[in-house]
């Protein structure tokens, strides 16, 4: 158990908001997501039944740009401070499900599993023929529309892929219509490139272990800062949180990647999604933003990068005390270090007692 006195952190309590049901429909037919509606380029969506994933029309990053070669490499203050690399790749949209009102946290996990399947077929398509998980990855067939090229067909071996989704107005959404985002680059992008290595320095100095494999046995065994958890899966706030209600979703076994999965991990993968952000819902009855994404193995890589990496989800909410009490990263915070509002033991008890059925079903019963 954790120091008493660490209870103490959390001593400031905010207003009760009260619980907001669902005003978005079912279709809008201005939403550039549903089916059958026209998009920005005026490709005209098709009338999917579960996902559906297209290049983005507004990349951040393009396949075809202009090349960047820096002018001064003569040694000058300029060539020492003003650095820049290039970057291509390619960025993808993908629906959750056909209806524009239901998010992750409503819908079951035999639902989320296509999406899972989807990641994965992207995630494969991406792969590099040299990498480890090429030889062991099921063959892909995903065959999204596109105004563009399709996925299967890459102009360049990208390094990474990062799969995300951004719920909510405060995360920076704009349409509500349920989908994430994939951008692949030629980067390795830092955040998980700095985990990468520290895996790698865990795998040499443990003999081999790996770090989160680890983790989360200790954390399964402690059980105070656990969510949920089934037999492949672990899902918890930890230790190390900044967010209030930060949670991390890990693979109990050693996974590198989506293609590691079997159907029934990523079954009860479906299923961690789903709890986990209808706790989520359920802890403010609201719909509860966030920011989510997968870390996992490069797309191409050494042989121990690819054995190092392990697969596993973040999900950084920013809600504090009510649906409207959100936490800012300002003053100390941001200038020193983070500080914890609530701790994660805290955090966690509250999310464990959050689930069961979805608040927003419960007041249509009403």
């Amino acid at each position: 158990m954790p120091e008493p006195i660490l209870d103490d952190i959390s001593h400031r309590r905010g207003q009760q908001e009260a619980a907001t049901g669902t005003t978005i429909p079912d279709y809008d037919p201005s939403c550039y997501l549903c089916p059958g509606n026209k998009r920005a380029e005026g490709d005209v969506n098709p009338h999917y039944a579960n996902t559906f994933v297209f290049v983005n029309d507004y990349s951040a990053v393009k396949e075809d740009q202009a090349d960047y070669n820096p002018t001064n490499r003569d040694g000058s203050l300029s060539s020492l401070f003003l650095r820049a690399e290039p970057v291509t790749g390619k960025c993808y949209v993908l629906t959750f499900a056909p209806s524009h009102n239901l998010t992750l946290a409503d819908l079951d996990p035999s639902e989320i599993v296509p999406i899972i399947n989807t990641w994965t077929d992207l995630y494969t398509a991406h792969l590099s023929p040299t990498s480890p998980l090429a030889k062991t990855a099921s063959p892909t067939t995903l065959p999204p529309s596109s105004h563009h090229t399709c996925p299967t067909h890459p102009k360049a071996q990208y390094r990474y892929m990062q799969i995300f989704e951004n719920k909510g107005a405060a995360m920076g959404c704009s349409n509500p219509h349920p989908h994430g985002q994939i951008w692949t680059t030629t980067s390795f992008p830092e955040e998980p490139a700095t985990e990468l290595e520290q895996f790698k320095k865990y795998h040499r100095e443990q003999g081999g272990c790996h770090m989160l494999e680890d983790y989360a046995k200790l954390e399964s065994g402690q059980g105070e800062r656990v969510i949920f958890e089934n037999a492949d899966f672990i899902a918890l706030c930890p230790w190390w949180a900044t967010w209030p209600f930060e949670t991390i979703v890990i693979a109990r076994q050693h996974k590198r990647a989506l293609t590691d999965l079997s159907a029934v991990e990523k079954e009860r993968l479906a299923e961690m999604l789903a709890e986990v952000t209808r706790r989520y819902d359920n802890l403010f009855e609201t719909q509860f933003p966030y920011s989510m994404g997968i870390h996992q193995a490069p797309l191409a890589g050494s042989d121990l990068e690819i054995e190092c990496s392990y697969f596993h989800i973040h999900f950084y909410p920013p809600l504090l005390r009510s649906a409207t009490v959100r936490k800012f990263l300002v003053g100390y915070e941001l200038l020193a270090e983070p500080q914890r509002d609530i701790t994660p033991e805290q955090a966690a008890l509250r999310l464990r007692c959050c689930g069961g059925v979805l608040y927003r079903k419960k007041m249509e019963e009403r």
